[in-house]
């Protein structure tokens, strides 16, 4: 089986390095940057191609001889990206986190008899699943709450964060629109807006603040109170407010000396520089998921705890450990048919699929990935 993995950086080479694990596949990996994909040639048996898959008709090309697709573009291009990959007629599963609403492809999907998993990474992903696979079991849903960031674990200031997945998409995090679901209404709120302190086994007090990640969740789930919130440490909410507020992230051009610059490209440049993981950092990844509900007479509090650190014998982050392998995981299960639901899936279709999440807590643990389960009874009311 030939799977082509769709970017090779800090997530898309953790996803080649794993599915190369095993003899079954033929693995491409594609990356415009051939720095990126000059660190994957330890894989002997790995095709490199560099391309640029804006480029018109690339992406068909390169995945006409493709059982499998994974995507692992940026944002930007994620959803244009899926669209050529599904009218290719490939199966793909999907970790862009775009903007688009992924259901617009359904149509298309289906019609090609074609499996999409999108939003396959760790929130949205493993939040779904878990989403999904508790749902299926309470007869009633009452609440779903999702906290979840990754953080490096030296703290330096003023921003005490590294970026270790795509640093567009965690600035997209900062000023999208939140969507939470309210008395089963949906309800936006500004992101970084309602910080909290949370304090949770194995690290610091850290904060977490309103950001746009229920996304499916809010069409498929119907659970009357419904949010997400993103973890970082303490004050960073407030500084990248301020600096949202002041236009630091605005995509429109000022006039500059005489130039049209836009401060957002102006600000990523100054930010990704500062916020690039560099030899000797490590990070962990933190995702706490609570769920209440009823089953038969019974009131339940699920509980579900992540907390995953970085590789040191692989020099892997845990992101891209616990977004990665979340993603080939799942491509696995659509390889070998466990999941083959047509069209577009988010995770928690998975996540309702029987053996699904079990075969994914299995692999986690091959990975070294540990999750903490809990089920509660709550008195009655």
């Amino acid at each position: 089986m030939r799977i082509t993995v769709l970017g090779a950086g800090l997530v898309g080479g953790a996803m080649v390095r794993d599915l190369c694990r095993e003899d079954e596949f033929e693995v491409r990996a594609v990356d415009r940057d051939p720095v990126a994909l000059d660190e994957l040639a330890d894989e002997e048996s790995l095709e490199r191609v560099c391309a640029d898959l804006g480029d018109s008709g690339r992406t068909t090309e390169l995945v006409g001889d493709s059982d499998l697709v994974i995507c692992g573009v940026p944002g930007c291009m994620g959803f244009h990206t899926l669209r050529e990959v599904i009218e290719a007629g490939r199966n793909v599963v999907d970790i862009s986190f775009f903007p688009e609403d992924a259901f617009e492809l359904d149509e298309s999907a289906k019609a090609r008899s074609v499996t999409a998993v999108v939003d396959c990474g760790v929130a949205p992903g493993l939040s779904n699943i878990i989403a999904g696979h508790v749902h299926r079991r309470f007869d009633k849903t009452d609440s779903y709450a999702c906290y979840v960031g990754g953080l490096p674990v030296t703290r330096r200031r003023p921003f005490e964060y590294k970026a270790v997945f795509s640093p567009a998409d965690v600035l997209e995090e900062y000023t999208r629109p939140a969507r939470l679901v309210e008395h089963g209404r949906e309800v936006v709120r500004p992101a970084l807006s309602e910080v909290e302190q949370l304090d949770l086994p194995g690290v610091d007090t850290l904060e977490a603040f309103n950001s746009d990640g229920l996304r499916s969740l809010i069409r498929t789930m119907d659970i009357p109170f419904m949010k997400e919130k993103t973890l970082r440490y303490p004050g960073h909410a407030e500084l990248m407010r301020t600096l949202r507020d002041s236009g630091f992230f605005s995509g429109e051009a000022l006039e500059v000396e005489g130039r049209m610059v836009r401060p957002l490209a102006l600000t990523s440049r100054l930010l990704f520089d500062r916020w690039k993981m560099e030899e000797g950092d490590e990070d962990f990844t933190l995702m706490h998921v609570e769920m209440e509900g009823r089953e038969g007479a019974r009131r339940l509090r699920y509980r579900c705890t992540l907390l995953d650190n970085f590789d040191r014998e692989r020099g892997v982050t845990s992101m891209a450990r616990t977004t990665g392998y979340t993603c080939t995981i799942v491509a696995r299960q659509v390889a070998r048919g466990l999941f083959a639901e047509k069209g577009i899936c988010p995770p928690e279709f998975l996540g309702r699929t029987e053996g699904c999440f079990e075969d994914l807590k299995r692999g986690y643990a091959e990975r070294g990935i540990g999750l903490e389960e809990t089920f509660e009874q709550l008195p009655a009311g």
